[in-house]
């Protein structure tokens, strides 16, 4: 399958990482970092479209909400291996998930945010879908994701973004 990891490939992309506690512990930061940025960039935003009083609150909450519930659901029902379980290899950040690997929900999250941001402010839209991008390669260096579950988690936020803002 296109952009799915061999153990081959995923020993060398995390290698890096394991052989150098402190570089781990730098990028695995890195990781919480960018997640948490963006998880509070959304409800920031949020409030100040509540402040405002802008109509346009409604569906920045909506269409996130429902994207989120759906990808959710197609994650378990797909329940793709993480490469961690998949090659029997801990991944160098901690985690214990099994399964529900596919399409990332985490890069997911940060593009249907960036695109409902993007919406009314196209710079902050595009800052946070740079971020995604970082955030994406981090999750694979980290050995919790394939490429293929970032480029589908990104490209599912994108599309439900433009189906959410502008075809409904």
């Amino acid at each position: 399958m296109i952009f799915a990891m061999t153990k081959e490939q995923y020993i060398k992309i995390t290698e890096p990482l394991r052989s150098n506690q402190e570089r781990a512990k730098r990028v695995t930061s890195l990781n919480h970092m960018l997640t948490a940025l963006v998880f509070c960039v959304y409800p920031l935003y949020l409030f100040m479209l509540f402040t405002d009083k802008n109509p346009w609150l409604w569906r920045a909450i909506l269409v996130p909400a429902v994207s989120f519930v759906g990808l959710s659901v197609v994650r378990k029902i797909i329940n793709a291996p993480r490469p961690y379980e998949k090659f029997d290899m801990p991944p160098v950040l901690e985690k214990d998930t099994k399964g529900k690997s596919f399409p990332s929900r985490h890069v997911f999250s940060v593009f249907i945010i960036a695109m409902t941001i993007f919406y009314e402010h196209p710079g902050a839209g595009v800052l946070l879908g740079i971020i995604g991008l970082l955030l994406g390669i981090v999750r694979v260096l980290v050995g919790v994701h394939e490429p293929k579950d970032i480029i589908l988690g990104a490209l599912a936020g994108i599309v439900c973004g433009i189906v959410g803002y502008y075809v409904i």
